[in-house]
């Protein structure tokens, strides 16, 4: 059996808050009560939103949460150039395609009320020489991933998509079916690869074998499922911990200005006291 190997991947957005801290420690946990190791990735492919000094936060809170992990540091950031090779080949097999829409484009295609940045849209790509203009002058595009062209390069396959869930020590295939999420964006001008290609081509590179995420994360394990599918690369195991919830009934995060470890540490609180108040079920 391949060593337990995991990771725990923060984005240098702002600073970490009591549900980046729960997540810490299921991650640490699961991979304490395995055996195993943990790595630690930046996710830093958003570079109009990122911050060094985020990243610099972010080493800090988890030194003084006590959590250590192995090896170096991994930055996305200084990985492009593995994420470009991963769309020439997808490119080259004919599964994405530029997408020239804008915002209000994608409004127009979808049902009423529906967010584009949630997924559903489905395309084509443009004619050729229609592509070449708007290449010619400068148009901005997204590459998404054709389902279409997805579900015919995997064939049977494709129907039978799954993905292993570790729930209380036991496993079970669940059912992936990317199709409601469309033809999801892999790269824009702004953002040279998507969390989804991102994370899924480091885990196969890094040789992850559990991936312990937050219950909000499980629809787009589908998406992954998929993507593992394509490229060939190997699919961890996946368990999900369940979100701490603000007052409002949301979930925590940085957009809702949550308290954030290093406020709770200049009150005065220890790293006992978040580890009591973040320990997984």
């Amino acid at each position: 059996m391949p060593e337990y190997l995991t990771r725990f991947a923060p984005s240098p957005t702002g600073r970490l808050h009591l549900g980046h801290a729960l997540s810490a420690a299921s991650v640490w946990d699961a991979a304490g009560k395995a055996g195993g190791r943990v790595l630690l990735r930046i996710e830093d492919i958003d570079q109009t939103r990122c911050r060094p000094e985020y990243e610099t936060a972010i080493l800090e809170d988890l030194a003084w949460l006590g959590h250590r992990w192995h090896g170096p540091v991994r930055r996305q950031s200084e990985h492009f150039a593995d994420y470009a090779a991963v769309l020439a080949q997808l490119e080259a097999r004919g599964l994405i395609y530029r997408c020239f829409r804008t915002r209000r484009e994608l409004v127009a295609c979808l049902p009423a009320g529906a967010d584009p940045a949630e997924g559903g849209f489905t395309g084509r790509p443009l004619k050729p020489a229609e592509e070449a203009e708007r290449l010619s002058r400068g148009a901005p595009f997204a590459w998404r991933l054709s389902l279409a062209a997805a579900r015919e390069a995997l064939g049977p396959r494709y129907c039978a998509l799954t993905y292993l869930e570790e729930r209380n020590g036991r496993l079970a295939a669940v059912r992936a079916d990317p199709a409601p999420f469309g033809d999801v964006v892999l790269a824009r001008k702004d953002t040279p690869a998507s969390y989804h290609l991102a994370c899924c081509h480091d885990d196969a590179l890094q040789g992850v074998t559990h991936v312990v995420r937050g219950e909000d994360l499980r629809v787009v394990t589908a998406i992954h499922a998929l993507l593992q599918a394509l490229m060939g690369w190997p699919a961890p195991v996946y368990s999900f911990h369940p979100l701490l919830m603000g007052p409002d009934g949301k979930k925590l995060s940085k957009s809702h200005a949550a308290k954030s470890l290093a406020e709770y540490r200049g009150a005065g609180m220890t790293a006992g006291d978040i580890r009591a108040m973040t320990a997984p079920a």
